[in-house]
């Protein structure tokens, strides 16, 4: 199947009309986007927006071959003009097939807000979904079927629906997703890019043309990530939003519980509001047999807190038992955590403060704690594919 975007917006385009924000006043260009609508082998029109048949002569295809035309979002869309020549609209009950003259087969698949999804069968054996956008798929069974070859959905506005998709196998390594209804969530260019390749998608310019089935060069996911970054700089959201399009993530919490906390025990109250639901927590700092078994990705969150603990556990406050054993322990501890987070298959996410960067610590202690953290920092960024330096909420690629 070949199909050709003639849009990649959101319903409303991007830029949006009329507002003022830094992503909609940077949507020039190829960045710029109509709303979203999809011809497929120039026969199946998915969605009719506003001047989608100027959109497909720009891009050097006419509608007048076109014998369907769906309808996925959870309205019937802004009043459009049908074009001469052009069906009417309409929509496939949730569950039902229709079968097209041309070969295709288009099943509607049910979603967990208003709108529709399809599943199109090209006519040689091509599989492709297409989802609406703020929606993802209901009632997904494990094992249902083999993967899509390629998924046009919101990854943006619900990664937790390509999680899903995951988790059943609909979509697999060989998937090649591909990101629509893209609004002005995120800054669009280099950083939409990033956020993107995080997930395992891609996006593309209006226009483009895309056969289905056609290996695309999208970048690997990364294994391993170290998120760093300064107290609120927003390390912790970079990191969970790697992984929210991904399924049983085990969200590895070093901190505790700390009873009797009331300061503490909000921030971690708005960390796990913050998480999917599907996540699962487990409250350790014992790491190395975590990253040794197989299984879901890890997110620990955070290695400093790690090494608080570890320091604790060695007497490293105490300066005889520190020059009498406890560095050398550490440093122990902290080799055979690098060297389980070298050896691991599972994907990892970790989190960690930057504080040598300021004021110097006015105790031994202190200016110890910082040491090692920098140490440990170090010995972790050099087993990964990927690290990160988050400022005011902003990544910065140190490596990957």
């Amino acid at each position: 199947m070949e199909l050709t975007l003639l849009g990649t917006g959101a319903p409303r385009g991007l830029p949006r009309p009329g507002c003022p924000c830094a992503a909609c006043a940077t949507a020039v260009g190829q960045d710029a986007r109509g709303a979203t609508a999809v011809l497929v082998d120039g026969t199946l029109l998915l969605d009719l927006t506003p001047g989608a048949a100027f959109a497909a002569a720009r891009a050097g295809h006419s509608l007048g071959g076109v014998r369907q035309v769906l309808l996925s979002h959870p309205h019937d869309g802004p009043p459009v003009e049908v074009p001469a020549g052009l069906p009417q609209p309409g929509r496939v009950p949730d569950g039902r097939e229709l079968a097209l003259l041309t070969g295709h087969r288009v099943r509607a698949v049910s979603m967990d807000a208003p709108g529709t999804g399809y599943a199109v069968h090209g006519p040689d054996g091509q599989r492709l979904l297409y989802l609406p956008p703020g929606g993802a798929p209901a009632g997904l069974e494990q094992g249902n079927g083999e993967p899509y070859d390629m998924v046009l959905a919101d990854v943006v506005g619900r990664p937790d629906a390509l999680a899903r998709l995951r988790a059943v196998g609909a979509v697999g390594p060989t998937t090649d997703v591909v990101a629509v209804h893209l609004d002005h969530d995120v800054p669009p260019g280099p950083e939409l890019r990033r956020r993107l390749a995080a997930a395992g998608a891609r996006a593309v310019p209006d226009g483009a043309t895309l056969v289905v089935g056609v290996y695309e060069d999208v970048p690997d996911v990364p294994r391993r990530t170290l998120v760093l970054g300064g107290a609120r700089s927003g390390k912790s959201v970079e990191a969970e939003r790697r992984l929210e399009a991904f399924p049983d993530v085990l969200y590895v919490a070093t901190g505790g519980s700390r009873s009797g906390d009331t300061e503490w025990a909000s921030r971690v109250a708005a960390h796990r509001e913050r998480r999917p639901g599907s996540w699962r927590t487990a409250e350790t700092c014992d790491l190395v047999p975590l990253l040794k078994d197989d299984g879901a990705p890890l997110l620990i969150d955070c290695l400093s807190l790690w090494l608080t603990d570890a320091m604790d556990a060695v007497g490293a406050w105490d300066d005889a038992e520190w020059a009498d054993g406890g560095e050398r322990e550490l440093r122990s501890r902290i080799r055979e955590l690098t060297e389980a987070v070298r050896a691991t298959r599972r994907t990892v996410v970790a989190v960690s403060n930057e504080v040598g960067s300021g004021i110097v610590p006015a105790t031994a202690s202190g200016r110890r704690y910082r040491d090692e953290l920098g140490r440990l920092n170090t010995a972790f960024a050099a087993e990964c594919e990927q690290v990160l330096l988050v400022v005011a909420g902003q990544a910065l690629v140190l490596r990957g």
